[in-house]
């Protein structure tokens, strides 16, 4: 068991429920319009899976190699900052979950496209190839993209639009404009999960030469930025209802809005990096939450 429990804590189980957030939107949009696999579905959230724990090994190796997790991070310590796994062993895992990714990728598109719609096959073999990339170069290689203050825009692209509006794409086997607005809405909360670990860990980040968007903003605008991003959200999601209104049940992701205004509160009172620290599962959790009321809500009839 203690061997296990680092490994655990590197995969960081917490961050799960947010990565596949999308694949459930975009699967709940393609039932209501007649559309459903269990294999593709089963496939898109095991490889969603697969990546984010990549994406999280490769974080805690190219982190702990660049000096950004040191005594000053304030967050759960890292397996191989705290020497519990050591570099070489990080980097077999990263590689073997290379692999089980490029598995569960070609058998995704597999189930959903067969041998027919080449460029849609084609297409999610390029995008399961970026993935990797992205999942490896947040924090890894010469110039990882995460030092350069460019991990939002990648996560509003892979957890917003890519997931959802890809999700959508695996079942419908078409892109669909009803999509676009709360891939938008996901991919901007998303980026507000990203923001307060940036938030949280602003000063060290900024002594190890991490540059994020919290470290160029200083952490007075990076909180306005975070008002930006989840109100944001917020309403681009009630224009959406507006705009595809079928019933009452649209609306019901609302019972959402309530942790998250609490959460904004929470966030314009913060001082210290615990106080960023522990509204992190809380936004996760709404996002996840959000994710499941706003597709269920076009569903019950």
């Amino acid at each position: 068991m203690k061997e296990i429990r680092p490994w655990l804590s590197a995969m960081r189980l917490r961050t799960l429920p947010l990565s596949v957030s999308g694949i459930i939107l975009g699967t709940c949009f393609a039932y209501y319009n007649g559309q459903f696999s269990w294999w593709v579905l089963i496939l898109a959230i095991l490889t969603t899976i697969s990546l984010q724990i990549l994406s999280n090994l490769a974080n805690d190796y190219g982190d702990s190699i660049n000096g950004a997790d040191n005594s000053e991070r304030v967050g759960p310590r890292r397996a191989v900052q705290s020497g519990k796994i050591t570099p070489e062993e990080m980097l077999d895992a990263i590689k073997f979950n290379i692999v089980l990714v490029i598995i569960l990728t070609l058998s995704l598109i597999w189930a959903a496209f067969g041998s027919t719609n080449f460029l849609f096959l084609l297409l999610f073999v390029v995008l399961g190839g970026i993935s990797v990339y992205a999942a490896l170069n947040y924090t890894m290689g010469d110039t990882p993209y995460g030092y350069r203050a460019l991990g939002d825009i990648f996560v509003f692209v892979f957890f917003g639009l890519v997931s959802t509006i890809g999700s959508y794409l695996l079942y419908m086997q078409r892109v669909d404009h009803v999509t676009i607005l709360p891939a938008i809405a996901l991919g901007l909360l998303s980026v507000g999960v990203l923001n307060l670990n940036n938030m949280r860990d602003l000063e060290g980040d900024a002594n190890a030469g991490k540059i994020t968007i919290a470290v160029k903003l200083g952490i007075k605008r990076a909180k306005q930025y975070h008002y930006v991003l989840v109100a944001g959200a917020m309403g681009i999601t009630i224009l959406f209802s507006v705009l595809y209104y079928v019933e009452p049940y649209n609306f019901l992701y609302i019972l959402v809005f309530i942790p998250l205004v609490i959460h904004l509160k929470k966030i314009h009172a913060a001082k210290l990096p615990d106080d960023f620290d522990s509204q992190l599962k809380v936004l996760a959790l709404s996002t996840f939450l959000f994710a499941i009321l706003l597709g269920v809500g076009y569903n019950l009839y």
